[in-house]
């Protein structure tokens, strides 16, 4: 199974409407909502008062704790207003309210561009903190916590995750059509910083524009291999993608580390590298807007904090037919219950879809065809899983691995019962995290 892995899905991938559409940037609509949470770790903690002017790419929350990230100014404006708003997660989470300056030509303030070669790992780790960068695959890791590995780990590879597996989903393939260079660069950089003497670029095949772009961007002289990978749902995942490039399987309940192995997607790659170019901090991101509920399906360039219905208007509005919102992919995606809610450094997509691109199955009981066990690429048994988490058998779930879970969704893609399977498995996995936190 060397560049690939066992069982997994192919759902049809829908990334015609936007594979071939270039970058274009959205204007800045008149507020933007950017909230203390968008990042995993604790929330950051608010620096800024009503009424203060900010420049782009201010701090307005300082990360509270390692494992945490700064939220900066996406635009010029004035802080309008600090509470509760709409968050992606489904909930009300603090956020500031930001009144965009509408004659400010969004310069931002001038920063020392810090010069990577002459800097120690330490210091590289603290531009990137700095400057707010996480994954950017859609987990919103803190990128400078990976950067650091365990005492008593070695990292010997990298490898960069361009699969973007996800049906719809076209911003990592534009950011590697587009951008190739500047993922390289960040790849450059992450190799330096760790001493790490090689790295895996992989993409799946139905990205060959990609492939050849990096390809011809890695300079000579520098260990890095663009891999084209099998075209297969989940392809991205952390655990999957290992396999398939290093032929090496992530134990349970072990990190990537500790096969000598760390992944990064190429996006956070993209915008380490503009770090060390314009010194300007994770402000932006590429989000693919696609779906047949879309008038005009776009991958742009959006400031963080603009709503959902600002983006989803800059494209033209959603059509009569369009009957759901997504964040992110189908496969994992959070359905959105308000169009206020604002893209965060997370978000690679904003998915429109009609009833036409929504299966609906009314939920059966399980007739035990084993189809969710030739699909799961972890090799649970959702079968089982499932009749424990409906008689809310946490404790059992557990000891049958669900820890192991990636909420992938392959699973219930193939059950010819419509059993809702990811999702029972996550609100399990909910309420064993709430059950340790009550007993800590």
């Amino acid at each position: 199974m060397r560049f690939g892995f066992q069982h997994g899905v192919h759902p049809p991938d829908a990334k015609e409407l936007t594979a071939q559409v270039p970058l274009r940037r959205m204007p800045y609509p008149e507020e933007l909502v950017l909230p203390l949470k968008q990042h995993a770790g604790k929330p950051a903690k608010l620096r800024v008062r009503l009424g203060q002017q900010v420049q782009r790419g201010d701090v307005i929350a300082e990360a509270d704790g390692w494992v945490s990230s700064p939220i900066h100014a996406s635009a010029a404006g004035v802080i309008k207003a600090v509470g509760l708003y709409p968050h992606p997660d489904g909930n009300m989470q603090e956020a500031v309210l930001l009144a965009v300056d509408r004659y400010s030509p969004q310069i931002p303030r001038p920063r020392m561009v810090p010069e990577w070669q002459g800097l120690s790992r330490e210091e590289v780790v603290e531009a990137v903190r700095r400057a707010g960068v996480v994954g950017l695959g859609g987990a919103a890791f803190p990128t400078h916590v990976k950067l650091v590995p365990p005492e008593g780990t070695t990292v010997h590879t990298l490898v960069i995750n361009g699969a973007e597996c996800e049906p719809y989903l076209t911003s990592d393939h534009r950011t590697m059509v587009e951008f190739p260079e500047r993922v390289i660069f960040g790849v450059q950089i992450m190799m330096a910083s760790l001493d790490v003497p090689k790295a895996v670029i992989g993409v799946e095949k139905n990205k060959p524009d990609a492939i050849e772009a990096l390809r011809r961007a890695v300079p000579a002289g520098l260990d890095i291999t663009v891999l084209p990978l099998t075209v297969k749902y989940p392809q991205g995942a952390e655990k999957m993608l290992i396999r398939s490039v290093t032929g090496q399987e992530v134990p349970s309940g072990k990190l990537p580390v500790h096969l000598g192995v760390l992944v990064q997607n190429v996006g956070s790659a993209a915008c380490i590298a503009e770090v060390f170019e314009t010194g300007l901090p994770l402000v932006e991101r590429i989000v693919t807007v696609s779906g047949l509920g879309v008038a005009k399906p776009a991958n742009l360039i959006v400031p963080v904090g603009a709503r959902i219905r600002d983006v989803l208007e800059y494209c033209g509005g959603l059509t009569p037919a369009a009957r759901e919102v997504v964040f992110g992919g189908p496969m994992m995606g959070v359905v959105q219950p308000n169009l206020d809610a604002p893209v965060v450094k997370g978000t690679t997509g904003i998915i429109a879809l009609t009833l036409d691109e929504i299966v609906r199955k009314p939920a059966l009981p399980c007739i035990h065809c084993g189809r969710c066990l030739e699909a799961c690429p972890v090799f649970l048994n959702p079968e089982k899983l499932a009749a424990l988490a409906q008689l809310g058998r946490h404790d059992e779930m557990v000891a049958a691995h669900l820890a192991d879970c990636m909420l992938c969704g392959s699973c219930s893609y193939v059950c010819p019962s419509g059993l809702p399977l990811s999702q029972m498995f996550s609100l399990s996995k909910g309420a064993v995290r709430r059950r340790k936190e009550a007993a800590a």
